[in-house]
């Protein structure tokens, strides 16, 4: 126990980066055992790996990323990524069931943009004299939080198939949500002496003051739903159909946390200064966001419910000749997340204790996912390490995505 206590504290202090973020699919070869996992994926439909990697890592972003970048944007634009780090550990009950616990942060983050905003957001306003840049429809959600987690597999429910359910307590960290509604927009003069911004939006922060890993701004709770079980079908010597759903939950924010909401318009034609070197008595020395702030929007302290992204997952693998080649046909789908429907297809072939698998993807955040994984496993280990989305480290600035997924455990008799 204090090595699994050492390696959480150590888990805690890093920002590493799901395959399909549920501890339950490692279980068939995992067994009986405490693992270390890490988990992440990020992508979007309107922005190459490249200029993410400057927005998660920081770093400048040229002329030339921007250009190569926005040529995947359309009217509509979606982005989102996926952080989670845990440490679990099955552990024996009896003949036909083992119990599952575990301690697990997540970092959650999506957003909906249009070709307006991304222009505005790297490139300026410059190319909007004259015109309107349509901000509408626009959003962000971003939610951390931590869990602890206990539950229970049944490995040989009606003699084959397995089912495990979990509960998790959560601990909400931050939160930061907003979505501009409709018509809402900014103008700029031909001449570049104006700015007219027409807002309508709503916006929801966790306590400001606490934003730390240790803060306690939210509590929850939420559930993993997993089924396993094989049948006869008339491709491959058998098949196995997967079922999961996780994070099926919600975090209630305390009372300090606030709810902007804003429907008015603000016209900018810049500020009189008499005397450039002595600016104390100029309008300039109001300036600050809080008053901006407060004559954009109505705010109000209390608390609230927010759903947290439901992840969903249906895999169907068939095994081939002597089970030593499979084929996995499978949906995903993350709810309260701007998430398109994914559909991929996962070849796999185990030599000895090795497994090599591949993985082709379409939807989610990217267009086009292309992975590879390798696993192995023997008497006392289990060792996983893959990404879903290869092409975000190879081509980055050609590819809408990238991903890493790992996996580490000992296991036990």
């Amino acid at each position: 126990m204090r090595k699994l206590f050492t390696i959480l504290a150590l888990l805690i202090n890093l920002r590493l980066f799901s395959q399909y973020n549920t501890e339950f699919t490692n279980y068939d070869l995992m067994r009986r055992g405490v693992s270390v996992n890490l988990d992440f994926d990020a992508g979007s439909n309107g922005m190459n790996s490249k200029i993410i990697n400057n927005l998660i890592l920081g770093g400048y972003v040229d002329s030339a990323t921007k250009a190569q970048s926005s040529k995947f944007l359309k009217a509509k634009n979606n982005f989102g990524l996926n952080i989670n780090y845990d440490v679990s550990a099955f552990i024996k009950g009896n003949s036909k069931f083992d119990f599952l616990i575990g301690v697990k942060s997540q970092e959650v983050l999506n957003s909906t943009y249009t070709r307006d905003f991304f222009n505005l957001m790297f490139n300026g306003n410059a190319a909007y004299r004259g015109k309107t840049a349509d901000l509408s429809n626009c959003s962000v959600n971003s939610y951390k939080f931590q869990e602890i987690k206990f539950g229970a597999i049944m490995h040989k429910f009606d003699s084959v198939a397995k089912i495990g359910v979990s509960v998790s307590f959560l601990k909400g960290e931050q939160l930061f949500f907003i979505q501009t509604l409709d018509n809402t927009n900014l103008y700029t003069a031909m001449d570049g002496s104006m700015l007219k911004l027409n807002s309508n939006f709503n916006m929801a922060l966790s306590d400001t003051n606490n934003k730390k890993l240790t803060s306690f701004n939210g509590i929850g709770a939420s559930a993993d739903i997993f089924f396993e079980t094989p049948y006869k079908s008339k491709l491959g010597k058998r098949s196995v159909l997967t079922v999961n759903a996780n994070n099926i939950g919600f975090i209630h924010w305390n009372n300090n946390s606030v709810k902007y909401n804003g429907d008015s318009s603000l016209t900018f034609s810049g500020y009189s200064v008499k005397n450039i070197f002595d600016l104390k008595d100029s309008t300039l020395s109001r300036i600050n966001k809080d008053s901006v702030v407060r004559t954009l929007t109505n705010a109000h302290k209390g608390s609230f419910n927010v759903n947290i992204p439901t992840n969903l997952v249906i895999i169907n693998k068939i095994y081939w000749g002597k089970e030593k080649l499979s084929t996995s046909f499978g949906f995903r789908y993350i709810f309260n997340a701007n998430y398109e429907p994914y559909y991929f297809i996962e070849p796999d072939y185990r030599y000895k204790n090795c497994i090599f698998g591949l993985h082709t993807g379409y939807g989610g955040y990217v267009r086009l996912n292309v992975g590879a994984s390798f696993t192995y496993v023997n008497k006392f280990w289990f060792f996983r390490i893959g990404t879903n989305s290869l092409q975000g480290f190879i081509i980055p600035q050609y590819a809408t995505g990238q991903g890493l997924f790992f996996s580490f455990a000992r296991r036990f008799k």
